[in-house]
């Protein structure tokens, strides 16, 4: 074994320790078939496959806090399973085409629509995003590898290429053939900054809070509405239908009005106007607030204004009205104009009346029902066409105070609001989307509900709540999907058709259009094969692409497949390896990359995609807003792992509540935290192994053949069999979140419990009784450290590589091991025959507690840990405990510096009991049982119970109360220290009391042990070596302290190696002539002054 360095940069380390990876190729051989699975089996044997999917991140962006949040949990996954004995492939790959790589080209060269990419030519413009799709590829892989997280770079996969591109075919011919792709004409989410239409679930990836303008419109009814609505003494009274809209720029377009047939509308009359108002019953209020009144005041503006009478929506359906615009005037012969019945139409918010125009999904499907013609006044670029002339050119949001103006103007503008409400913009362009007709093809998504209901409830969810939750309810309402995009860069829809004859034909391979065209296709996006034909069946056509590309979320949705070239290749693996058994990623993917998985894997084999899926939360800034480049309000994610480490980023992104699903602010001083209070007492716990061990030259081959009979040993082994266990279930089960507390509980466990007490055993030695118990704790602490860091390594894969390599020195059956990450994932067989012993452990809980409870108390009554006290009593109820603690009783006095303990279970002498109802558990169970006021009551009775009634409830008597029962965990049992002691506390489990009395012969110890402290701080700041003797010699004027120190002198000299102890008079020389002296150093103790000297002893 080699020193530890103390001073330790570890960044520096991690960068030293990807050079050692990077040139012993410790990754490659990781995801070699044939690594063994234990130490020392041959390599003939190859592993059972682990299977694995990346989504594919597109590489025009750097990676962000999302990508290393996500590619965290997949890494420590990936380690885990490969420690476990898998081959785990781990192949990267990158998505090429879309929106965010022509968007990036349309800014470069200035081309601002679809108009001018055609004039440049799609050819040339294709080319280009070519070009820029693998700009960033170097900076993502140096981020990665930074990152500690293992992917195979060699052998990515890109959605550009012509064997991933062919599958798509294949999967499109697939659908195809099983009636499951159809074009149709429907509002769909339109993005007028790249000019197509986005899927339903692209469209929720972006919503943002906005104002918009909010207004009620009336629509003048025509003919005679008064007869229908039976309507008598109002013959002159005009009859308004009053509409709402949050979208004033669709009004010019307006065909129909809908009603719901089954609820209630008012009339109202308005004298002010002269008009009958027709609204929803249930929100006439709003706009007419006095309704209801006896009488209005005048003076407030107001007419008489009164409700004359009701009618079903049902009563309205049929009636025609003046459109808002004449535009379309022409279309009432095509059913326009009139009033429907719709089911969509709802009495919460507005009129309760719904405008229809072209632009709302429903609005479509039911002009298509009626006849109205599907009618589109707005161009690619969200801009009127002159089908509007008076806001032709205009933006259709720019408009919208046009539009207004225009209603006022006319006499139709009821009421203009602002309002504050959420709304979909594009995920790429960050503009507003629009709801827009477009002739799309689409995947009928809504005939393979209950399939894909009952395929989710299969996978596992983690955290569990998405299965049913999130991803649950977007698949109970989920749309067919619109995969395809009037863009260019990307996957050309493999579908040729004839225009003169209406053939259509789905092509699902290169061969099979190379057969059909007679043309040697090397190569799939659009400006290679549009140009390619072949006759109909009949031969009296020519068969033309249509002109549409596929959605990039297909791409990347059909990865399992793509990535493999299936069928054409790889057709046996793939089939083998499908589902993959785990994917992960962040919360947004719950519409995106997980859904278009699900939806592809169920068309086509009526099964998931995946087995296992980790879902992240999102990770934010820390003031709790979204993480942006513009406002800088976060640390770029390399300059944090450049400060203190990518294991430090790692634990703490783990460690915190993203890897349960919810969002996290990121805070630079978290992973600062990380650092000091896990890894760096991590590395201490090393550094105190090694440097004794090099002082007694221990080696493993030193290992005692008989177990160790000492408390603490057997102890830190049953915590690490615990840990062993826990870490392998969590991590079996994908539950990241309860892997990672209990790792870095353990360090403190091994760091602040185990070796702080057992020090002393490690620097003691002289009778043969003392030499075998320091082997023995030589060989426990190797082997928890070596155990534990197998145990941490898929979770922070730098540090324990650097322990285990050094470790491992000495270890003949290791030394072929290049990495604690070729090594299995530990087993509690290989403790020495150690095993989990909770009664320990429980022992021990109690023994922590009852340490930082005297420590607490010590310092509440301003007693240094360093004066002895008398007398300590712990009392607890349960006798069994007690006499597992009376084990550690040395430790207990050593620890809180006490001559005796007290062990008594007899609480009524030292112990106040409270009872408080545990609403955490019980609030919505019991809540809508018992009503506020019933809970009100139980909280009162158990917070009154007796310390009788309590005494029942601890053995297991039920409590009753009206028409529930309440038992155990349900009540929590509150435990509190007497107040007629002096100094006592409780945790609420065990409570204590502290003698504060201290005598002379406490009082002198107290000095000695401060004395002791001093002298250590000076051999630490001396630079002496562990092992090092000492002469020490003292000046005072103290007698006390003169005192103290003579009748302590053999604790002194142990404790402090000191073989001579003098005290030296004023004037005389501190130090022996020629030893190697530190100078004289003034030292307080107390009120007292101390002037110490030691000297190294000249071996």
């Amino acid at each position: 074994m080699k020193p530890v360095d103390l001073d330790v940069s570890f960044p520096e380390l991690e960068e030293q320790t990807l050079s050692y990876w990077r040139e012993q190729e410790v990754f490659q051989r990781s995801i070699d078939p044939r690594l063994p699975a234990k130490v020392g089996a041959p390599q003939n044997e190859p592993r059972p496959s682990y299977v694995f999917y990346d989504g594919p991140p597109f590489a025009t962006g750097l990676p962000h806090y999302g990508h290393l949040l996500a590619g965290t949990i997949k890494d420590v996954i990936g380690r885990f399973f490969t420690m476990k004995g898998y081959h785990v492939d781990r192949r990267f790959g990158w998505d090429c085409h879309g929106v965010p790589v022509e968007f990036e080209i349309q800014k470069t060269l200035g081309l601002h629509g679809a108009k001018a990419i055609r004039e440049y030519g799609v050819g040339r413009f294709n080319e280009e995003c070519r070009k820029i799709v693998l700009r960033y590829t170097k900076e993502w892989e140096k981020f990665v590898e930074r990152s500690g997280r293992w992917v195979d770079f060699d052998r990515q996969y890109r959605t550009m290429d012509l064997n991933y591109m062919e599958s798509i075919w294949w999967v499109v011919k697939q659908l195809w053939d099983k009636g499951l792709i159809f074009e149709g004409l429907k509002s769909v989410p339109y993005s007028w900054a790249i000019n197509t239409p986005l899927s339903n679930f692209e469209a929720n990836l972006n919503y943002k809070t906005v104002q918009d303008p909010a207004v009620t419109v009336r629509a003048k009814l025509l003919g005679k509405p008064q007869q229908k609505l039976a309507l008598s003494g109002y013959d002159d009274y005009a009859v308004n239908a009053y509409v709402w809209t949050t979208t004033p720029w669709t009004l010019p377009s307006n065909m129909a009005i809908a009603v719901g047939a089954d609820i209630d509308y008012v009339l109202v009359a308005n004298e002010a106007d002269h008009e009958i108002a027709v609204l929803a019953e249930d929100l006439a209020e709003q706009l007419f607030p006095v309704l209801g009144e006896e009488k209005v005041d005048d003076a407030e503006g107001v007419a008489d204004v009164r409700i004359v009478g009701t009618c079903k929506g049902s009563k309205l359906v049929g009636l025609e009205y003046e459109p808002f615009f004449s535009y379309f005037e022409n279309q009432r012969d095509n059913n326009a104009f009139r009033i429907y019945g719709g089911s969509f139409v709802t009495a919460v918010e507005g009129t309760g009346l719904v405008h229809c125009a072209s632009f709302g999904e429903e609005d479509v499907a039911l002009f298509q029902e009626v006849g109205i013609p599907v009618i589109d006044p707005v161009d690619e670029d969200g801009n009127f066409t002159e089908m509007v002339p008076d806001f032709a050119g205009q933006n259709i949001k720019a408009a919208d105070p046009n539009i207004i103006q225009h209603l006022k103007d006319n006499g139709k503008l009821v009421s203009h609001k602002t309002i504050e409400h959420s709304y979909p913009f594009c995920w790429r362009t960050d503009t507003p989307l629009m709801y827009k007709p477009v002739s799309s093809w689409f995947v009928k998504v809504e005939s393979m509900r209950d399939e894909l209901l009952h395929i989710n409830s299969i996978i596992n969810w983690v955290p569990g709540h998405i299965k049913d939750g999130r991803f649950g309810k977007w698949l109970e309402g989920a749309r067919d999907w619109a995969i395809s995009r009037n863009r260019f860069w990307g996957t050309p829809l493999p579908i040729w058709r004839c225009d003169e004859t209406g053939e259509i034909r789905c092509i699902g391979s290169v061969t099979e259009l190379e057969e059909l065209t007679g043309e040697k296709v090397e190569d799939l996006h659009s400006h290679f094969i549009d140009n390619l034909t072949f006759p109909t069946a009949d031969g009296k056509g020519v068969m033309k692409r249509v002109p549409e590309v596929l959605d990039c979320w297909f791409e990347s949705g059909a990865m399992p497949y793509a990535q493999a070239h299936y069928p054409f290749e790889n057709k046996h693996q793939f089939e083998q390896d499908f589902p993959a058994d785990f994917i992960a990623e962040g919360l947004d993917q719950t519409r995106g990359w997980f859904y278009t998985l699900l939806v592809l894997s169920t068309a086509l084999f009526g099964r998931p995609a995946f087995k296992n899926v980790i879902v992240n939360g999102i990770v934010l800034a820390e003031d709790g807003k979204k993480m942006s480049k513009s406002l800088k309000n976060y640390p770029p994610p390399d300059e944090v792992m450049n400060e203190f480490g990518a294991d430090a980023m790692r634990l703490y992104l783990l460690a915190s509540a993203a890897t349960r699903g919810e969002d996290l602010r990121f805070s630079k001083a978290g992973v600062k935290n990380v650092v000091r209070q896990t890894i760096l007492p991590l590395w201490n716990a090393y550094n105190f192994f090694v440097t004794y061990a090099l002082v007694d030259g221990w080696t493993p081959s030193d290992v005692p053949q008989e177990k160790s009979d000492n408390l603490l040993d057997r102890w830190i082994l049953s915590k690490t069999a615990s840990l062993i266990e826990g870490v392998d279930t969590a991590l079996s089960s994908y539950r990241l979140y309860a892997a990672i507390q209990p790792v870095l509980d353990f360090v403190d466990q091994l760091t602040n419990w185990y070796i702080r007490l057992n020090r002393r055993r490690f620097w003691s030695g002289d009778t043969e009784l003392e030499r075998a118990d320091k082997l023995h704790a030589y060989a426990t602490l190797h082997r928890v450290l070596r155990t534990f860091v197998r145990v941490l390594a898929p979770l922070a894969p730098f540090v324990t590589e650097e322990i285990f390599r050094n470790l491992k020195d000495g270890a003949d059956e290791l030394k072929s091991v290049a990495s604690v990450h070729h090594m299995p994932f530990p087993s509690i067989d290989e403790l020495g025959g150690a095993k989990v012993d909770q009664n320990l452990e429980k022992a021990m809980e109690l023994f922590e507690e009852v340490i930082v409870l005297g420590r607490s108390l010590r310092n509440e009554h301003n007693i240094r840990v360093r004066q002895p006290l008398a007398k300590l009593t712990v009392v607890y109820a349960d006798d069994e405990m007690l006499e597992g603690l009376k084990l550690l009783d040395e430790y207990i006095k050593e620890e809180l510096n006490v001559k005796h303990v007290e062990y008594t279970s007899r609480e009524e002498n030292f112990v106040t009991l409270k009872a408080q109802l545990n609403t955490k558990r019980l609030g919505k169970v019991l809540g809508p049982k018992l009503g506020s006021d019933g809970m009100k009551a139980l909280r009162s009775k158990v917070e009154s119970f007796s310390t009788r009634e309590i005494r029942e409830i601890e053995s297991g008597e039920p409590f009753k109360f009206q028409n529930v029962t309440l038992s155990g965990d349900d009540i929590l049992i509150m435990r509190n220290a007497d107040p007629a002691f002096k100094a006592a506390g409780s945790s609420g489990r065990v409570t204590i009391v502290l003698d504060t009395g201290i005598t002379r012969e406490l009082r002198l110890e107290g000095l000695a042990r401060e004395f002791v402290n001093r002298v250590q701080k000076l051999r630490k700041d001396s630079g002496l070596e562990v092992q090092d003797r000492i002469i020490l010699s003292y000046m005072t004027a103290c007698p006390q302290l003169t005192l103290a120190l003579e009748e302590h002198r053999d604790y002194i000299s142990r404790e402090t190696l000191a073989v001579e102890l003098t005290e030296v008079r004023s004037g005389e020389v501190m130090a022996p002539e020629g030893s190697s002296t530190m100078l004289p150093s003034a030292q307080e103790i107390g009120d007292k002054t101390i002037i110490i000297s030691i000297s190294r002893l000249q071996s």
